[in-house]
């Protein structure tokens, strides 16, 4: 991305002339990059107030942009390189161990559940920061994210073609996702699907709040149960669309949330949850699969500690039922 000659450029306004290495970008991400150390609160707010324009029309966050167009970014100060602080060495060193694959285009690891996938709205370091300072001479990119509380298989992409190529497949819907998650309740059935639409709203301050709503973008959501415990059901979900929190507020809208969920869920239930050591949100990213070039990839990772011995401690509260649940099924 080159910056172009303009008048505004004598006010402070930026006109950046989009290259092909942002082709198919959305604009909150190429932003993000372009303006490293403006918190994500900011971005948005510049979104929507018309401050940033893509070919002198406003634009919105989830724009893709074109090779070719022409951005316009108004005066803001970014943080200059020294005003960064590195993250400590203990993180680096310890996210860099979870890395489950490596190959020319990806990095994939399995995010450990308090660690964003990227840094903003404060939080200092994500995922994405930790690594780069971990591998200084690889050019990542966060190909999706995890909300700072999953966990799971997060990939990252160190190719341009990598990055493209997999963000081409998930918007195609030629990518498999499937989470684990801890429904509150029991579902009338042990597999089933929702499907309604779901609304994206970004908050004052940059917080994102997601509803069921009859204009929103189509959502799919595949569930499967697992296995059943006292209360609550081990559920499988595998995502036919990839919309913001489209688990967790599928579940909330059938009036099963999952358990520990601070935003949609049961607050007296994760209340309970709480006392019995769940202390965030049970949901993991398990699996990833897609195909590329001709190549198949597959990552999967197993439930983390913290949820195996939430579930035994579960168990554990309900004496037998949770046996009883499995033969009635």
């Amino acid at each position: 991305m080159q910056t172009a000659t303009s008048r505004d450029a004598q006010h402070g306004v930026r006109q950046l002339a989009v290259g092909p290495e942002r082709d198919g970008q959305r604009l909150d991400n190429a932003l993000t990059t372009l303006l490293k150390g403006v918190p994500k609160s900011m971005i948005y707010r510049l979104l929507r107030t018309g401050q940033v324009r893509v070919n002198g029309k406003r634009a919105k966050p989830d724009t893709r942009l074109t090779d070719g167009d022409m951005l316009r970014i108004p005066p803001i100060r970014t943080a200059e390189p020294h005003e960064h602080e590195a993250p400590p060495a203990n993180l680096v060193a310890s996210l860099n161990e979870t890395v489950i694959f490596e190959d020319k285009h990806f990095l994939v690891i399995d995010k450990p559940s308090g660690i964003a996938s990227h840094g903003g709205s404060g939080v200092s370091h994500g995922a994405i920061e930790i690594l780069r300072a971990a591998r200084p001479r690889d050019s990542l990119e966060l190909v999706h994210r995890l909300d700072r509380d999953t966990s799971g298989v997060l990939v990252l992409a160190k190719t341009r073609a990598g990055l493209i190529g997999l963000q081409a497949a998930i918007r195609a819907g030629e990518v498999t996702k499937q989470y684990l998650c801890l429904m509150v309740g029991a579902p009338a059935k042990a597999k089933f699907d929702v499907n309604v639409p779901l609304r994206k709203s970004v908050l004052q301050g940059g917080e994102r709040m997601v509803r069921v709503s009859d204009d929103g973008k189509p959502a799919l959501t595949f569930f499967r149960e697992v296995e059943a415990y006292p209360g609550t059901r081990l559920m499988q979900a595998t995502l036919g669309t990839g919309r913001t929190h489209q688990i967790r507020v599928h579940a909330a809208h059938i009036g099963h949330p999952l358990a520990g969920d601070p935003k949609y869920g049961d607050r007296e239930a994760n209340k309970r949850f709480r006392e019995l050591g769940l202390h965030r949100m049970f949901l993991h990213a398990a699996h990833l699969g897609f195909e590329l070039d001709g190549r198949a990839y597959d990552f999967s990772t197993p439930l983390p500690d913290d949820l195996k011995d939430f579930l035994d401690a579960l168990s554990a509260s309900g004496g037998g039922e949770r046996r009883r649940e499995r033969r009635r099924r």
